[in-house]
């Protein structure tokens, strides 16, 4: 298996709000990374709160890679690449 099937492989939404900065900062690092993600906004959709809320996270972005949520300082650019195995 090559490194983009694995890439391919995962899922990864990135769970936002409007005008949040952090969240298109994310995205547009994600996109640069060449990874494919879905995009939850929490104004738009219950689901997606209720999900956050759950986990206790109070802030966007959040991101989760294969069912696992991240927030605050582990979505520093490092820790992303480290996470996503780029």
């Amino acid at each position: 298996m090559g490194d983009d099937a694995a890439k391919a492989a995962r899922e990864v939404i990135v769970y936002t709000s409007p005008l949040c900065a952090p969240c298109e900062a994310l995205k547009k690092f994600l996109s640069a990374q060449n990874v494919e993600y879905k995009v939850r906004d929490l104004m738009m959709e219950e689901d997606a709160q209720d999900r956050l809320d759950e986990a206790g996270i109070r802030s966007t972005p959040a991101l989760e890679i294969d069912g696992q949520l991240y927030a605050g300082d582990a979505l520093n650019p490092q820790n992303v690449k480290d996470l996503l195995n780029l």
